[in-house]
C-alpha cells in the first residue's frame, strides 16, 4: 500500500519500451549490486519506510470494523505475518533480477508489455497521487486540531499542502537528507511518545468501552485488513536493496523478520495505548486518534504538540513522495510517446515541471473527491487499495512464472517454504483485492475506473501503432 515517500522511488524509475528498455535490461545483466548493507542497515531502512503517517489515522478505521479489542489486536499480528510473506517473495525477485524498474521489470518479464504499461499508468494516476492526497488528509486532520477552518478544514489544509509543496518542487527547492532523516526520527519519536503516554498516564475520564458494531455481528475482516495493510505499506521497497545486503542468503531473512517483528510490536503497543485511553468506540469515532489520546492524558497542550509533530511528519512524507513520484512520471513520459509531454525536463529549475503539474492536478482532484465523500483519508485508501493489491497479486504470480521460465537461473536468495509462502502471499493479495472492492465505497470504484481508462489507452495505443494492411 502507498505508505510514504519511498513507494515511488523504484517502481518505474526506468519504465521503458523498445531500445531504452533493452539497454536497461542489458545493464542489469552486465553489472550487479555490491553488497554493502548490514542486517542493522536493512532493518533501519525497513522500519524507516514502514512506520509512517498511517499509524496516526488507520487504527480508527480498524477499530470501527473490528467489533472487539481482541479482533483488532489479532489483525495487527496478521498484518505483520502477511507483510513478512510478501517481503520474502520480493526479496527473491529483487536478488535474482536486480533492476531499477522493480515491479515494472518483473511484470514485463513475466507478462509482457501490456501489463507493465498498465502498471506504469497506475503509478501515474492512482498510487502515488492517492498517497499524496492521503497524506494531505493526515496533515489536514491533525492541523485542524491546532486551528480549524470549519467543516471542510481537513480538505483546505490538504489543498494548501499540495499546492505549496508542488510549487516548491517546481521552483527546484529540495529537502536535505539530514532534514528528512531528522523528521523521520521525529515521526517515530511521536509514536513512542504516544505509547509511553497512553500506557503510563491515566486519562482524566474513563474510556468509552461500547462495542462499535451491533451485538453478535461478525467483524469485517476484509475491511479491517485493508486498513491494517495500508499501515504496513512500504516493506516492498526494502526488497530493492536486497541484492546489496551482505550475506543476503542468511542476513536478509533475519533483517526482514526482526524489522517486521519490531514494527508489529510497535503497532500492537500503540493500539493498546489508543484503546486503553479512548476505548474501542472512542477510537472508531476519532478523526485524529493520536491527538485525542494526548488530549485525554495531557490536556489540550499535549494534543497540540503531537498534532504539530504528526503534521510535520505528513508534510515530510508528502514532499518526498511528490519529488520522487514526479521523476518516475518523467521517466515514463520519456519512454512512452503517448505521454511525451511528461518527459520534459526544466533545465532552469532542474525539475520535471510538466510531471509535477499533472501530478498536482490529479492529487487536488482526489482531495475534492475526499471532500465530497466527507471522509478524505478513508476515500483515499479506497481509491488506491484495489489497484495496489491487483499489482501486488500479479507480482506474486510473476514469481511462479519466472521460476518456471528460468528454472536454471541462480537465485542469490530463495523464498523459504516455496511454494507455500508465495501461495500465502498471492491468496491474501487476492482476498484483499476482493475486500477492497467489496467492502469499500465510491473511492474504489473511481480507482478501478481510472485503471480502466488506462486499458482503453493501451488498446488505442496498439491500434495507432499497428500499420494499416
Amino acid at each position: 500500500m502507498p505508505n510514504s515517500s519511498s513507494s515511488a522511488t523504484a517502481a518505474v524509475s526506468s519504465p521503458s519500451t523498445g531500445a531504452s528498455h533493452a539497454a536497461s535490461g542489458s545493464s542489469s545483466q552486465t553489472s550487479s549490486p555490491t553488497p554493502l548493507l548490514s542486517v542493522l542497515d536493512v532493518m533501519a531502512l525497513i522500519v524507516g519506510i514502514v512506520i509512517g503517517a498511517g499509524i496516526f489515522s488507520a487504527p480508527a478505521m480498524v477499530a470501527g470494523a473490528s467489533g472487539s479489542v481482541e479482533v483488532m489486536m489479532f489483525a495487527w499480528v496478521v498484518g505483520g505475518l502477511i507483510s513478512l510473506a510478501g517481503a520474502l517473495c520480493y526479496a527473491e525477485l529483487a536478488t535474482t533480477y536486480p533492476n531499477a524498474g522493480g515491479d515494472y521489470h518483473y511484470l514485463r518479464m513475466a507478462f509482457g508489455e501490456k501489463v507493465s504499461f498498465l502498471f506504469a499508468w497506475a503509478r501515474l494516476t492512482v498510487i502515488p497521487t492517492g498517497s499524496i492526497a492521503l497524506l494531505g488528509y493526515v496533515f489536514g486532520d491533525y492541523s485542524s486540531q491546532i486551528y480549524s477552518f470549519g467543516p471542510g478544514s481537513a480538505a483546505i489544509y490538504a489543498t494548501l499542502m499540495i499546492v505549496v509543496l508542488t510549487a516548491l518542487n517546481i521552483i527546484g527547492l529540495r529537502s536535505g537528507k539530514r532534514v528528512q532523516n531528522l523528521l523521520t526520527l521525529i515521526e517515530v519519536g511521536g509514536v513512542l511518545f504516544i505509547i509511553g503516554a497512553g500506557l503510563l498516564l491515566t486519562p482524566a475520564t474513563a474510556p468509552v468501552s461500547a462495542v462499535v458494531t451491533q451485538a453478535g455481528s461478525a467483524p469485517q475482516w476484509g475491511l479491517v485488513l485493508v486498513f491494517v495493510m495500508l499501515t504496513y505499506g512500504g516493506w516492498n521497497e526494502a526488497a530493492y536493496v536486497s541484492a546489496e545486503t551482505i550475506g543476503a542468503k542468511r542476513n536478509l531473512p533475519r533483517a526482514l523478520f526482526w524489522s517486521l517483528a519490531l514494527i508489529t510490536t510497535v503497532y500492537l503497543l500503540v493500539n493498546i495505548a489508543y484503546v486503553k485511553v479512548l476505548g474501542l468506540a472512542g477510537m472508531a469515532g476519532s478523526q485524529a486518534v493520536a491527538a485525542d489520546v494526548l488530549r485525554a492524558v495531557m490536556g489540550p497542550a499535549g494534543a497540540q504538540i503531537i498534532s504539530a509533530l504528526i503534521a510535520v511528519s505528513a508534510i515530510t512524507s508528502a514532499n518526498a513522495t511528490i519529488l520522487t513520484a514526479a521523476r518516475t512520471t518523467y521517466a515514463f513520459g520519456r519512454d512512452e510517446p503517448m505521454f511525451a509531454f511528461l518527459g520534459r525536463w526544466n533545465a532552469r529549475h532542474h525539475a520535471p515541471t510538466n510531471a509535477l503539474l499533472v501530478q498536482g492536478v490529479i492529487a487536488l482532484a482526489l482531495v475534492c473527491l475526499g471532500a465530497l465523500t466527507r471522509s478524505g483519508f478513508k476515500t483515499m485508501v479506497e481509491y488506491t487499495a484495489p489497484v495496489f493489491w491487483l499489482f501486488f497479486l500479479l507480482t506474486g504470480i510473476s514469481l511462479f512464472v519466472l521460476r518456471r521460465r528460468n528454472a536454471g537461473k541462480e537465485r542469490p536468495f530463495s523464498v523459504p517454504l516455496y511454494p507455500l509462502t508465495p501461495l500465502l502471499f498471492c491468496a491474501t493479495s487476492a482476498w484483499l483485492l476482493y475486500s477492497s472492492v467489496q467492502y469499500t465505497g465510491i473511492g474504489a470504484l473511481v480507482g478501478i475506473a481510472v485503471l480502466a481508462v488506462g486499458a482503453l489507452l493501451l488498446f488505442w495505443r496498439r491500434q495507432v501503432s499497428t500499420p494499416a494492411p
